[in-house]
């Protein structure tokens, strides 16, 4: 049972990207931040990356999962035993997985690592599978940060419209309205994936350069866009979809192909402005304009994907650092607040988040011994 009132929370989220697992507290009652405090980040060695992009697309039972969930749950007991003064653990674990629409048989998701394994190492309470539920109500079970986004826009003293856009392995944005009393009333958040983002340009560099990353965009600086590719990519049919909508990494499987005849800088600079372009079209979908646009996750640090974005867009587009928020934690600091959520019984997702019918608290509460 949680003690009445704020208190210090401990969350992990390793993304689409597979670069390393990120973990990092918060001070939240589930509704307020009081406080952000200190983070860590355990990178995965060139093995584990290996052993997770080979379970990429695979569900509970199926070859290689196993030893995925191994490297999940060993990387996170790693990492999370550094934060004893956490009272509570958020677990998001390794999506491997994600098909909420049903299109390759039951709706269903796929976060790989076990949170009751991690509280008896722990010897705390962990939550964790904060998807199934939301999926299992309806919902697409994506994006789950919304709710954190808007504590954090009033955190940052926001007063206008804005969006939170998150550029890991696929992109995501919520639309903020600051001015609502809180996250769950009508009007105050919009949520869903615009799109790849950094995933088809890690695996191109890794298909033909051995490398995880473009680093610092330098090779997509360095190309042409071909438009007929891009033009390709935005005719695919998620783009008219109306949110809330989400997207497994694997959903645009054939950017890859579409640039195949491509010299290598010139694939990179076309897979760049694909992402810019999906966030672009995700705009149309905003009940009004917003005032700014703040950037977390990776891709915020890619000098080609950011001034691809700008170009697109009509308002400023800004690391969140620029409101004195940590773009490489915010998602694990979201798990942190979702874990408190949960466990006092207050929702993490809605209708406008993940279009899920009513308001809904995910998440398992596995607690040790």
């Amino acid at each position: 049972m949680l003690k009445p009132g704020p208190i210090w929370a401990a969350g992990a989220m390793s993304g689409t990207s597979l670069d390393g697992v990120d973990a990092a507290l918060v001070l939240t009652d589930g509704e307020r931040i009081l406080d952000f405090g200190r983070s860590e980040y355990r990178e995965f060695t060139k093995a584990e990356r290996g052993i997770l992009h080979k379970a990429l697309g695979r569900w509970p039972g199926e070859d290689g999962v196993e030893d995925a969930c191994e490297v999940i749950e060993t990387a996170h007991a790693e990492l999370l035993s550094a934060f004893g003064e956490a009272q509570l653990v958020g677990f998001h674990g390794q999506t491997l997985a994600h098909d909420p629409d049903g299109r390759l048989g039951p709706r269903r998701t796929h976060q790989a690592g076990d949170g009751s394994v991690l509280a008896e190492v722990l010897g705390r309470t962990v939550v964790w599978d904060f998807r199934s539920s939301d999926v299992e109500m309806g919902g697409q079970g994506a994006p789950l940060a919304p709710f954190f986004h808007f504590a954090c826009a009033k955190y940052a003293g926001l007063t206008e419209p804005c969006v939170f856009l998150n550029l890991g392995g696929v992109g995501n944005v919520t639309w903020v309205d600051p001015r609502q009393p809180s996250a769950e009333v009508a009007g105050a958040v919009l949520a869903f994936d615009t799109g790849p983002a950094n995933a088809p340009i890690n695996d191109l560099m890794r298909a033909r350069r051995a490398l995880d990353q473009d680093e610092g965009g330098a090779l997509a600086l360095q190309g042409r866009v071909d438009e007929g590719a891009l033009q390709a990519f935005l005719n695919h049919p998620y783009f008219l979809k109306i949110p809330p909508k989400s997207l497994d990494r694997n959903d645009f499987h054939d950017m890859l192909a579409r640039v195949g005849t491509l010299e290598d800088a010139d694939a990179a600079a076309t897979l760049t402005a694909c992402a810019a372009a999906a966030v672009a079209r995700g705009g149309e979908h905003y009940p009004v304009p917003p005032s700014a646009i703040y950037v977390t996750g990776g891709g915020r640090l890619n000098p080609a994907l950011m001034g691809a974005l700008q170009a697109r867009m009509n308002v400023p587009v800004c690391p969140i650092e620029d409101i004195g928020l940590d773009g490489d934690m915010l998602e694990a600091q979201a798990f942190a607040y979702l874990a408190v959520r949960v466990a006092r019984g207050m929702p993490t997702s809605g209708p406008a988040t993940t279009g899920v019918a009513a308001l809904i608290g995910g998440g398992q509460i596995s607690v040790p011994g």
